[in-house]
């Protein structure tokens, strides 16, 4: 059984700032902002939502079914995506743009600043499926192009798939009744803190009026960790300790991964949290977001440390 992932497949340019974005910029003067920041570090690397979501599952064992859009330049992109056993066939490329690229810059107290240039995924639409929904026990739909976001939606919908919705900053690309629709057809949303802010102001959402649309919200908070809300409470988790902490892009989409990976298994929302922040966790300790390899024993060890109880065994 697979995992539907649709979202963007990316390029990402990683800055490092040894400063902090607050400090530095004004709020007085943000009609006047005209700044650079410095950076010390430089890094190209493989990413986009869907990629690095994907990547994290087969990571942990699992089956994605990546759904996303390249351009021409994405050869070795997708040469390592099946090297890595992530089937690429579901991948379109549309050969008169570039692949998508995301320019991150984070600060020395983890705050980021990201711009995204959607390029061939503004052209991409989402595909027939409908011979692989046997195969699917569950999907998540990323950011990527909005359009497209609501065709998997629709797809999802029709073929009773039940999905994560994971708006991302993508919040600001929907309508105000686009965004409520895929929220209420959801099996559960997901956003971090910041994100979760533009949904309640787009919508007009408390944490509760939403749980009255979707079973769940889960909203991350970076290394603070995590709360589930669902309608019988909460969940409050804090994050797994890295052995050392490098750059966090990349982290929420292991997150993401570990979550669903419960959700397929029909673990408890806390189980799901619990892979989720352990997963997350390992990619911190790295420059990129594609962990090379990783012992899933040592994933289990690290949320039982950290949450002082034991995960089930994954099928």
């Amino acid at each position: 059984m697979k995992i539907l992932v649709s979202g963007s497949i990316a390029y990402d340019l990683l800055l490092q700032y040894d400063g902090s974005f607050p400090e530095a910029i004004d709020p007085a003067h943000l009609d006047e902002l005209s700044m650079a920041f410095v950076t010390t570090r430089f890094a190209r690397h493989h990413g986009g939502t869907g990629a690095n979501i994907a990547w994290n599952l087969k990571l942990i064992n699992q089956e994605p079914l990546l759904v996303g859009t390249v351009g021409h330049d994405a050869g070795s992109y997708t040469a390592l995506l099946e090297e890595r056993g992530i089937s690429t066939k579901r991948v379109e490329v549309q050969r008169g743009y570039a692949t998508s690229t995301a320019i991150v810059a984070t600060d020395s107290q983890e705050h980021q600043i990201t711009f995204f240039h959607p390029g061939a995924d503004a052209a991409g639409s989402f595909p027939d499926l409908s011979e692989e929904r046997d195969d699917l026990h569950y999907a998540v739909i990323s950011p990527r192009d909005a359009r497209v976001m609501m065709q998997t939606m629709a797809w999802c919908q029709q073929y009773a798939v039940p999905y994560l919705f994971d708006p991302g900053q993508q919040v600001l690309a929907f309508a105000e009744e686009e965004l409520v629709r895929a929220i209420e057809k959801s099996a559960g949303v997901i956003a971090n803190a910041y994100e979760w802010s533009l949904i309640s102001k787009k919508t007009s959402f408390a944490i509760e009026q939403l749980l009255e649309h979707a079973p769940f919200l889960v909203i991350t908070q970076a290394e603070e960790g995590c709360t589930v809300y669902t309608p019988k409470g909460e969940i409050v988790l804090p994050a797994c300790k890295p052995d050392k902490t490098v750059n966090p892009t990349g982290a929420g989409d292991a997150f993401r991964a570990g979550f669903l990976t419960g959700l397929a298994a029909k673990w408890g929302l806390k189980q799901c949290a619990m892979l989720g922040g352990s997963l997350a966790s390992f990619v911190v300790e790295q420059e990129g977001t594609l962990i090379d390899a990783i012992d899933l024993n040592d994933v289990m060890g690290r949320a039982e440390t950290t949450y002082g109880e034991s995960l089930p065994a994954l099928p």
